[in-house]
């Protein structure tokens, strides 16, 4: 029996069940995720309005700090997480730990203004933190969803850091989001209950998304 022809044929039995794979292209990746969270600015529009004390000038220098921070976050986290999905050698995600990292400065902020215990009751009797916190954290489920649709058609190597990354982007879009229909603009307000939905996407990215990609 001619080997060659056993292996040439086996070879074409299993080449015959294969279907053509679009490839994977960063750009497609980076527009689906700008649709996402221009549709999600647009929910907020629909669902509760955004401030328009930010046109009229009202909105102060903390107000664009924080939210411009949330938004360089999940700009630097989102790439990263479409960079996952076609893996190769020297693919770092040094931009988006050092983005990630500045987020903890405005905690420490609201700390050094305020005191630990003056900080501690700002948040505590914030009436408005609660609903923030909740609406930040639910809007980012749209950008979060597209991720793992993304993740879904790739093949990354490292499921917990994708996933702990596409936690951090979905919670950073869904505050940033949110925070433009928010007035309130104190340090200890911004620094807790808009930054408690990246804490909380971060870890159910961790824990949730490999399962839904794992390949």
């Amino acid at each position: 029996m001619n080997m060659n022809r056993v292996s040439n044929s086996l070879l074409d039995d299993l080449a015959a069940d294969l279907a053509p794979v679009q490839p994977i292209r960063l750009w497609q990746g980076i527009a689906l995720l700008a649709v996402s969270a221009l549709a999600t600015v647009a929910l907020v529009e629909l669902i509760d309005g955004l401030w328009r004390g930010i046109a009229a000038g009202r909105a102060s220098d903390m107000f664009f700090i924080a939210n411009g921070m949330f938004a360089l976050v999940g700009a630097a986290t989102t790439f990263a997480v479409l960079k996952m999905a076609s893996p190769h050698v020297g693919n770092r995600h040094d931009g988006a730990r050092w983005a990630t990292g500045m987020i903890v400065l405005l905690p420490l902020t609201a700390v050094l203004t305020l005191g630990l215990f003056g900080a501690f009751d700002q948040i505590a009797s914030d009436a408005h933190g609660l609903s923030c916190f909740v609406a930040g954290t639910a809007f980012g489920l749209l950008a979060g969803g597209a991720l793992v649709a993304w993740l879904r058609r790739s093949a990354p190597v490292s499921l917990n850091s994708a996933g702990l990354y596409t936690g951090i982007a979905a919670g950073s879009i869904g505050t940033f989001a949110y925070g433009l229909s928010c007035p309130i603009d104190t340090v200890a307000h911004l620094a807790s209950w808009h930054v408690l939905p990246i804490v909380v996407s971060a870890i159910a990215g961790r824990l949730i998304v490999p399962t839904l990609v794992r390949w």
